[in-house]
């Protein structure tokens, strides 16, 4: 057997080049490990001819504790759950109205840049955590790689400029910043939040699992009415 079949293949190889990236990310701020090491790993499949399939017998098992790091973020939430109730009118309306201006405002981009149906229905739910989304756009006809990636990139752009654009508009609040990034940027997003304390971690995680039932809710009655 090649050693590329092996899945042990697969798991070293993305878990190497994440370290490695996340090292280099302490010197150079804007070099975020999980698009780079995404991008090195496509880069070596297509340099050295080894298959797609080849590197998911092991890439699966890394990509199968999503779903469990996603539950996991509750942990954050249940500890912050006293503030959660002070604030809950605030934040269950600031997730919905999120919600509303991310599905709507994807859908209406993509379909205004001329894209076909599937592309469009593919961009409806890039604003939740990529296991939802990826089953919403499977459900609603759309193209669930092409959403998994505008879900990642929409998540990356939020862990990386969220909290300086915040910082701009002087929302200092660890609530509201953590429910904006929650909602606008899902797991990679809450992940940035919780490097900026526990606060800003568990509304982030919150609002996150509130944004993705929202969207869930959402998607259907739009797709009926768009189509």
């Amino acid at each position: 057997m090649e050693p590329w079949n092996n899945p042990l293949f697969g798991v070293g190889l993305t878990v190497v080049l994440y370290a490695a990236m996340t090292r280099w990310q302490q010197k150079v701020r804007w070099l975020h490990p999980l698009f780079f090491s995404s991008a090195l790993i496509i880069v070596f499949l297509l340099l050295t001819g080894i298959d797609h399939d080849a590197y998911q017998v092991g890439g699966s098992l890394v990509s199968f504790w999503l779903g469990p790091a996603t539950v996991a973020l509750a942990v954050p939430f249940v500890q912050q759950f006293q503030t959660f109730r002070r604030h809950m009118a605030s934040i269950l309306c600031g997730v919905t109205a999120g919600s509303i201006v991310g599905v709507v405002s994807a859908g209406a981009i993509a379909w205004w840049l001329g894209g076909h149906t599937e592309v469009v229905l593919s961009m409806l739910p890039k604003s939740v955590t990529s296991p939802i989304s990826a089953e919403l756009s499977l459900e609603l006809g759309g193209i669930p790689g092409l959403t998994v990636v505008v879900t990642v990139l929409a998540g990356l752009l939020g862990n990386m400029w969220g909290y300086p654009l915040m910082e701009r508009l002087g929302i200092t609040d660890p609530v509201a910043r953590g429910t904006a990034m929650g909602t606008a940027a899902h797991g990679i997003g809450t992940a940035r939040a919780l490097q900026v304390s526990p606060l800003d971690g568990g509304m982030s995680s919150f609002a996150m699992g509130l944004a993705g039932l929202i969207t869930s809710i959402l998607v259907i009655p739009l797709y009926w009415w768009s189509f």
